[in-house]
C-alpha cells in the first residue's frame, strides 16, 4: 500500500447480476491455512516453491514466453535509457541499475554533463560491490542528505526489498560510510537531521516503542557519539495510532523541526519545535494534510471544508499565528482553490516559488505560485508539452530555483526539462529525450465514461488500434486501483506497447473512485462501508467494454496489485464470468485477518475494522479470501506475490491460492522470494515477472504473433 503524502454492505442492490449465495460467518481460528502466514516458515517457502516451479515449468513452455522475454529485457536493460535525476546543491543525481550493476549504483554528474550524449558518471556507492563485500542481499530504498552542503547522508538499505531497512551514515566526500556514524539495525526506522551532530529517529526501540500497525510509536533525540539508548525522548504517539515521526525541513530562512502523530491514514496532528525547544500544535483539524514550510507559512490541504475554504484547497497558516489556538484558524490564506475538474496532487518549493502540481480532469499540470508580503498568493500556470499529456515538476532545491521538469503521454517517452522558476517567461530546455520503445503511429488514445450501479459517472482510458475492429473480440486488459487518494494517469507505455499493443491488444485504465483523481469526495465517497462501490465501478467498466465491443468476456482480463490486488480478487470472485484473465499481485484477500497481518492495522481509516461487528458484516460481502467457494466457476487466476513484502503479507495470496486448489480450481501462482512490495528487487526479477504476465495474458486472451509487422 502507498504510505501517507509526508493512503458493502448490500450485495443483493449493489452488484444486481451477480449470481451469489450468502457467506458463512468466517473464524480465522479455523481456518485450515494460517500456516502460510509464517512468513519465512519451512512449509509455507515449501508451498510457495513447489507453485512456482508448476508455474513455470507451463509458462516458460509456451512459444510466446522467449519471444516476449527477450523484448522485455531489450526495454528493461536497453543502454539508451535515459536517467532519472534528481537536484542537489546544483548537481544531478541518479540510481541506475543495468546488467552489470544489477543491485545499483549511487551516482551524480553536472547538468553541463547530463546534456551531452554520453554523461560521464561519478559513482558515490556500487551497492553490488556492496552486497558481495558484505555478503548481503541489499536493495537500495534512497537517501537524505543534509542540507546546505549535502556532504553527509542518511542511506537505507533493505534486505531482499522489505519496507524494513537498515540505516547507515555516508560521506559523499570521501565515498565511504561514516566510521562509528549513525546506524540503525533492520526496522521501519524513520530518520531525519537535526543538524550536522544530531539526528531525530524512529525505530523500534524496544517493548512498547511501536504502533499496532508496526510503526515506530516513539521518536528520539540521538547525538553523535553516544549510545543510542541514551538518547532522550523527543516525541510519543499512542499504542493505536499508526505512527510517529520526527524530521527537519530545511529552507534558506532556517530549519523547522516538526513532529507528527499519524493518528490514522488520514488524521493527524503536527508540532512545531520553536528555537527554545518548545512543542506548539499547529491549531489544525486532525483530516489537514500538513504540507511543508514556505516563506514563513504552515501549508495544508484541506479533507474538510474550514472557515469558507472548501475541501482539497491548498491553505497557508502563518508562523506569527501558531500561539493563537482555535483563532489560529481566521488567519488561514488562499493559495489554490479547487474545481469541478480541477484538484491539487501535491507541493513542492524552491528558494523563492511554489510548486503546485494539479490533476486537471486527471491530466497532470503545474502551476507557479509567489507570495509577497503580507498575503498574496499569485498564481501563473505553467505549459509544458501537450494538452492531453502529463506535465511534472520532478526536483526541486529550496537553496536555489533550478527546477527539473517531464511530460509524458501513452505514446511519448518521458522528456525531461530544466528551467528557472524565476523566469517570467517559464521557458525551458529539453536536457534529454527518452527513445521510443515500440511503434505508436498506428494506435490511438479515446475516453469513456462508464456508469456505475449509483449513476456517478467513472471515466477511463482506451488505448489501441486506430482500426479497431468493434467485434467483441480484441483482447483487453483493464488496469485500476482504486484507493488511498492515489490517482491512475496516463504514463508512457514503453513494455506494455511493445508486448501487447503492436501485437493488437488493449489497454484500458480506470479511474475509479477511492483514487486521487477528482479531490477528496472521489476517496472519501467509497471509505470502509461504502467499499462496496469501488468494485462497482471497475465493473461497470467492464461491462461498458463489452457493450461497446471493445471486447467481450472471453478476451478481457484485468489486473492489479495491493490495494488494486484487492480489487481485481473481489471483482473476480463478485462476478467472475465478466473476465477469462486476472493478474492478481501482492493482493490483500483476507480481509478478515488484514489489520492483524505487517502493517494492514495502519489501512482501517480505508477499509474499517473487521473487528467493528457491522463493519465485519460489510467486509464479508466482497473479501475475496471469503467469497470463493468450490461450485462457481472462475477464470484461472494468477496469483503473484513476494516473500519479502513486509507491507502486504505474502499469507494473502498463498492461502487464496491454497483455497482455491483444494477447492478444484485451476489457478497460477508465483511468488518471488525476495523483491517487497514491488515485487522485484532488481533488474532480473523484473523481467521475469513482467514476462510471466504477458505470457499469461497472450495464453489466455488471444492469439500471440511472435513477429510484428
Amino acid at each position: 500500500m502507498p504510505l501517507p503524502r509526508w493512503s458493502l454492505f448490500f450485495l443483493p442492490l449493489l452488484f444486481g447480476a451477480c449470481k451469489t449465495k450468502p457467506v458463512q460467518e468466517h473464524h480465522a481460528d479455523s481456518d485450515p491455512y494460517l500456516y502460510l502466514e509464517e512468513v519465512e516458515g519451512e512449509k509455507a517457502l515449501n508451498f510457495a516453491r513447489k507453485e512456482n516451479q508448476k508455474s513455470f515449468d507451463h509458462f516458460k513452455s509456451l512459444p510466446q514466453f522467449p519471444v516476449i522475454e527477450s523484448e522485455v529485457r531489450k526495454i528493461i536493460l536497453a543502454k539508451d535509457r535515459v536517467p532519472g535525476v534528481s537536484l542537489k546543491k546544483g548537481e544531478l543525481f541518479n540510481f541506475w541499475q543495468d546488467e552489470k550493476h544489477v543491485r545499483g549504483v549511487w551516482r551524480k554528474t553536472s547538468i553541463a554533463n547530463y546534456k551531452t550524449a554520453d554523461p560521464q558518471w561519478d559513482v558515490i556507492l556500487d551497492l553490488d560491490e556492496l552486497a558481495k563485500k558484505e555478503n548481503e542481499n541489499w536493495v537500495w530504498k534512497g537517501a537524505y542528505t543534509l542540507p546546505p552542503k549535502h556532504e553527509k547522508a542518511i542511506v537505507y538499505l533493505s534486505r531482499g526489498g522489505k519496507d524494513a531497512t537498515v540505516v547507515r551514515e555516508f560521506d559523499l566526500v570521501k565515498k565511504e560510510f561514516v566510521a562509528d556514524g549513525f546506524y540503525l539495525k533492520e526496522a521501519k526506522n524513520n530518520i531525519s537531521w537535526k543538524d550536522e551532530n544530531t539526528v531525530l529517529v524512529g525505530t523500534n526501540f524496544g517493548k512498547d516503542s511501536l504502533t499496532d500497525s508496526g510503526y515506530p510509536r516513539i521518536t528520539k533525540v540521538w547525538k553523535r557519539g553516544t549510545p543510542l539508548e541514551q538518547a532522550e525522548i523527543a516525541f510519543e504517539a499512542e499504542q493505536t495510532d499508526m505512527s510517529a515521526y520526527s524530521y527537519t525541513i530545511f529552507n534558506p530562512e532556517g530549519k523547522y523541526v516538526i513532529h507528527t502523530r499519524r493518528i490514522a491514514f488520514y488524521e493527524s496532528q503536527d508540532w512545531y519545535e520553536d528555537d527554545s525547544g518548545k512543542e506548539i500544535l499547529l491549531p489544525m483539524p486532525d483530516d489537514a494534510e500538513f504540507n511543508g514550510v514556505f516563506k514563513a507559512h504552515f501549508l495544508f490541504i484541506l479533507r474538510s471544508d474550514l472557515k469558507g475554504f472548501k475541501k482539497g484547497s491548498l491553505v497557508a497558516l502563518p508562523l506569527k499565528n501558531i500561539n493563537d489556538g482555535e483563532k489560529a484558524v481566521d488567519s488561514l490564506q488562499l493559495i489554490f482553490a479547487p474545481t469541478d475538474k480541477k484538484f491539487i496532487n501535491y507541493v513542492s518549493t524552491s528558494k523563492n516559488y511554489l510548486f503546485i502540481q494539479a490533476l486537471d480532469n486527471v491530466l497532470a499540470k503545474f502551476i507557479k505560485v509567489e507570495f509577497k508580503e503580507p498575503n498574496v498568493w499569485t498564481q501563473t500556470p505553467v505549459s509544458l508539452g501537450a494538452a492531453e499529456g502529463m506535465a511534472h515538476i520532478t526536483s526541486t532545491e529550496d537553496e536555489h530555483d533550478t527546477y527539473l521538469a517531464q511530460y509524458v503521454d501513452f505514446f511519448t517517452p518521458p522528456s525531461i526539462y530544466i528551467g528557472d522558476a524565476g523566469d517570467s517567461k517559464n521557458q525551458f530546455e529539453k536536457i534529454k529525450q527518452a527513445p521510443e520503445r515500440f511503434n505508436a503511429a498506428g494506435l490511438k488514445t479515446e475516453r469513456f465514461e462508464a456508469i456505475s450501479a449509483d449513476g456517478t459517472k467513472i471515466p477511463y482510458f482506451v488505448v489501441g488500434k486506430k482500426d479497431l475492429k468493434m467485434n467483441g473480440k480484441n483482447p483487453t486488459l483493464l488496469y485500476g486501483y482504486g484507493g488511498f487518494e492515489v490517482a491512475m494517469q496516463p504514463t508512457y507505455l514503453s513494455v506494455i506497447g511493445k508486448a501487447w499493443l503492436e501485437r493488437g491488444g488493449v489497454y484500458v485504465l480506470a479511474n475509479l473512485r477511492g483514487g486521487g483523481e477528482f479531490g477528496p469526495d472521489w476517496h472519501q465517497s467509497v471509505l470502509k462501508e461504502n467499499r462496496y462501490k469501488v468494485y462497482q465501478d471497475f465493473i461497470a467498466i467492464a461491462e461498458d467494454l463489452i457493450q461497446k465491443q471493445i471486447t467481450s468476456p472471453q478476451h478481457l482480463g484485468i489486473k492489479g496489485g495491493s490495494n488494486g490486488g484487492l480489487l481485481v480478487g473481489a471483482t473476480f470472485t463478485l462476478r467472475p464470468e465478466l473476465f477469462k484473465a486476472v493478474l492478481c499481485q501482492v493482493p490483500l484477500l483476507d480481509m478478515i485477518r488484514y489489520h492483524k497481518l505487517l502493517a494492514g492495522a495502519s489501512w482501517m481509516a480505508e477499509y474499517g475494522s473487521p473487528d467493528d461487528p457491522k463493519m465485519r458484516e460489510a467486509i464479508l460481502k466482497y473479501s475475496p479470501y471469503q467469497r470463493v467457494k468450490k461450485d462457481t466457476v472462475y477464470p484461472e487466476v494468477f496469483f503473484m506475490t513476494s516473500t519479502k513484502d513486509d507491507r502486504v503479507h505474502p499469507g494473502h495470496a498463498r492461502k487464496m491460492v491454497a483455497k482455491m486448489k483444494d477447492q478444484g480450481h485451476n489457478i497460477y501462482y508465483y511468488e518471488n522470494i525476495e523483491g517487497g512490495h514491488a515485487g522485484s528487487a532488481n533488474l532480473e526479477q523484473s523481467i521475469l515477472w513482467t514476462s510471466l504476465e504477458f505470457t499469461y495474458l497472450w495464453d489466455k486472451l488471444g492469439y500471440f504473433k511472435s513477429k510484428v509487422q
